[in-house]
């Protein structure tokens, strides 16, 4: 299964890209910025840790749940529709988030928030894809995955600027201007899609669909605090596991799914979203343990953690789009499959830091990661949206970014589990007086088991072919 005989390359798509670029950062920076401002947001609604953390889980729990069914609206009533509604729904409840008199409501709107984002998000790729040839689609989706390496380096020191110059209201404030030019920019430049035909929508599938990931990632999120045999995770395992199989059972007889099962038995469809699953995995194994190896082991200060973090992300930001424009000549395989191994080498060489080591010993091991990230990322978002018919590309859209944010929930629940199962071991074998080399013991393993999901990535990069459709390599 691979794209439809495209129609001739639309003239304006570098400039489609650009609008679609602009709206999407805001996606990104929105999921990161907040973080930096939750202190600060506590200490005004006079509230604890645990109320203050679901500003940011409202916003990443709505986003990962609903993305799926995003590209199914897209496909039946059109990309440049969803994404403009997404983009006016966003903006509004940024402008409700930034007035909110308590923290209840500001909840609510981040929840609303991530409602008008996810639909952007997911539209982003498909647009995309439906406006460049294949000969120029890794190219663009690599500069569309450099504006995303942008704004997830760039969130955390805008959040702590605006926070500090303007007060914890600016960073919602600052998405309403940016906002609104990205809506007239899409609306001005974004074609309309042709040859929409009359579909259901499968509001049964979606209703399953949003419940089973939501239970799966609240579990995934809060099993490290609330204890993974404690009777809220399990009940949460358990509408995951249930819903989830009455789901696949439903998308199997409903003759217009929200999910075409289908797809999966494409084989470069099938691969490429596993790589990409164990590289957002093995990524934020890295990004959820690091920061606390920085700041309680080496004794940097928050700012100084920062800067070290913003590494990886820029020399991505660098890479995407040159990997994205190789693969338009050489093919997705061996360069997803060569990024993935370099990601591997890069978490092996992790487990080589000690409590000795030195900022420049992190950063160089952080530039390889990012070095692999960004060989990768760009090829194989080619190869999935590649693999995907033309009438199924919103689909094909909403799964890579479901992948994307399930990677992201799954990987801080598997480091953070070997992480504590291994220091607590240690510091019963060792006793009490080891926490730091318990620590370190605990950070190596989370690690060593990162370099092993991003080696199964690059091996399920390696078996499946390019796919290359006639006449497009």
């Amino acid at each position: 299964m691979q794209n439809d005989a495209s129609p001739a390359p639309n003239p304006r798509r570098w400039l489609i890209l650009f609008a679609v670029m602009a709206a999407g950062i805001m996606g990104p920076i929105d999921g990161s910025v907040v973080n930096v401002a939750l202190p600060t947001i506590g200490r005004v609604f006079n509230v604890d840790l645990n109320t203050v953390g679901w500003v940011s889980m409202a916003y990443l729990l709505v986003l990962g749940s609903l993305i799926l069914t995003y590209g199914r609206l897209g496909d039946m009533y059109g990309f440049r529709r969803v994404l403009l509604t997404g983009i006016v729904i966003f903006t509004i409840a940024s402008g409700i988030c930034a007035l909110a008199p308590n923290i209840w409501v500001l909840i609510v709107f981040r929840a609303v928030q991530a409602i008008g984002a996810g639909m952007f998000m997911a539209m982003g790729p498909a647009i995309i894809t439906s406006v460049f040839p294949p000969y120029e689609r890794g190219r663009a989706l690599g500069t569309n995955g450099m504006i995303i390496a942008v704004g997830l380096a760039l969130g955390p020191t805008l959040g702590g600027f605006l926070v500090t110059v303007a007060g914890w209201e600016a960073i919602f404030t600052i998405n309403i201007p940016i906002g609104i030019i990205s809506y007239i920019m899409c609306r001005q430049v974004v074609p309309e899609s042709r040859d929409l035909k009359p579909q259901q929508f499968d509001l049964i599938g979606a209703a399953m669909g949003f419940i089973s990931l939501s239970a799966f990632l609240l579990a995934g999120s809060y099993g490290e605090e609330w204890g993974w045999t404690s009777p809220a995770t399990l009940v949460l395992s358990v509408v995951f596991l249930v819903g989830g199989w009455l789901f696949l059972r439903w998308e199997k007889r409903v003759q217009e799914p929200m999910l075409d099962l289908t797809l999966f038995h494409n084989k470069v469809f099938s691969a490429a979203n596993f790589a990409a699953l164990m590289n957002f995995m093995s990524q934020y194994a890295l990004v959820f343990l690091l920061p606390f190896y920085l700041q309680q082991i080496l004794n940097y200060t928050a700012g100084h953690t920062g800067l070290i973090l913003t590494a990886s992300p820029l020399v991505v930001l660098m890479l995407a789009p040159v990997s994205g424009a190789l693969s338009d000549r050489l093919g997705t395989r061996w360069l997803a499959f060569t990024g993935q191994a370099i990601v591997s080498l890069a978490l092996f060489l992790m487990v080589g830091l000690k409590v000795t080591s030195r900022a420049f010993d992190i950063i160089w091991r952080l530039c390889l990661f990012g070095l692999g990230t960004g060989i990768f990322q760009s090829p194989n978002n080619s190869a999935v949206m590649g693999s995907v018919p033309r009438h199924r590309l919103g689909i094909g859209s909403g799964v890579l970014a479901t992948v994307r944010n399930v990677g992201m929930v799954l990987g801080i629940a598997v480091s953070s589990g070997v992480f504590t199962w291994q220091r607590s071991a240690k510091l019963v074998a060792w006793g009490p007086g080891s926490a730091t080399a318990a620590f370190m013991a605990g950070m190596k393993s989370a690690f060593l088991v990162g370099a092993i999901l991003a080696a199964a990535g690059a091996i399920a990069s390696l078996v499946r072919s390019d796919n290359f459709p006639p006449g497009e390599h």
